[in-house]
């Protein structure tokens, strides 16, 4: 029983981290515009890198939306700071 109660609070902790930055996101875009610019993406997730920032911008616009940032965050791409 000790194990499952370990291994379900390992799980929530793992899913609470993307969920407080998705809840957060919008906070991210500076400048009001309804998009992510790659500057405003980092200052959420300092680790992310002008490469994922392409992969994420699928429509390939040189901005990323909402629908497009909840994609990789669903997908693994965003990280939480370490």
């Amino acid at each position: 029983m000790k194990k499952f109660a370990l291994t379900a609070l390992f799980r929530s902790a793992l899913t609470a981290a993307p969920l407080a930055a998705m809840e957060s996101i919008t906070e991210a875009d500076a400048d009001g515009n309804g998009s992510y610019s790659l500057e405003e993406l980092q200052a959420a997730f300092p680790d992310l890198t002008a490469e994922t920032f392409a992969t994420i911008d699928a429509n390939a616009d040189g901005e990323a939306d909402l629908a497009e940032v909840k994609a990789a965050a669903d997908a693994g791409l965003l990280a939480a700071a370490s």
